[in-house]
């Protein structure tokens, strides 16, 4: 197996010898590279694939994420994510992000409007990627992190275990709060 540094439209390899792979096309039976990085060229299996230096940050189930709340109805939060916990790099895959009323909280949760708010920083698991991206807080660990008041943008405290309060215009909300709400340094 050989690796070397190629750009996009390098010439790589031959057809006759070698079938594209990741990171490479073909044109009149000559393969190219699609993207920066190392060439590999699989003599073993005939392969020839050229490997990112700064792969996409794609998502996978079970990946920790943070999101900003877009809009929420009755039964449905969509939101955008923003960042991978385990790459803290923006993702590159599909953003728009759905969490349904009985993915929020443990709790019974009749109304998503209870638990979220526009605007809120949430911390979600990716329970679904295809064919929508597909979110949970029902962990401890999940959930709002950072939230501001909606009527002044006062960063909110916490009051309890399932209260924000504002302490310039001294109104209290509900959220399903991660259990290190205010914690959280992105």
């Amino acid at each position: 197996m050989s690796e070397k540094q190629v750009l996009p439209g390098d010439e790589i390899a031959v057809e006759e010898e070698y079938v594209a792979a990741e990171g490479t096309y073909v044109r009149d039976g000559k393969i190219y590279a699609s993207q920066v990085g190392t060439l590999i060229l699989d003599d073993n299996e005939c392969v020839a694939k050229v490997v990112s230096y700064n792969p996409p940050n794609v998502l996978e189930i079970d990946d920790i994420i943070y999101l900003t709340i877009d809009d929420t109805r009755k039964t449905m939060a969509t939101a955008t994510a923003i960042a991978s916990d385990k790459t803290q790099r923006a993702i590159s895959s599909s953003t728009v992000a759905t969490i349904h009323v009985s993915k929020i909280s443990p709790d019974y949760t009749d109304n998503v409007a209870d638990e979220f708010r526009k605007g809120d920083l949430v911390r979600g698991r990716v329970i679904s990627v295809k064919p929508s991206l597909q979110i949970t807080t029902k962990d401890p660990h999940l959930g709002v992190i950072r939230a501001q008041c909606g009527i002044c943008k006062t960063e909110l405290v916490p009051k309890g275990k399932k209260n924000l309060f504002c302490p310039k215009c001294k109104r209290s909300q509900p959220r399903k709060l991660a259990d290190d709400y205010g914690d959280v340094k992105l």
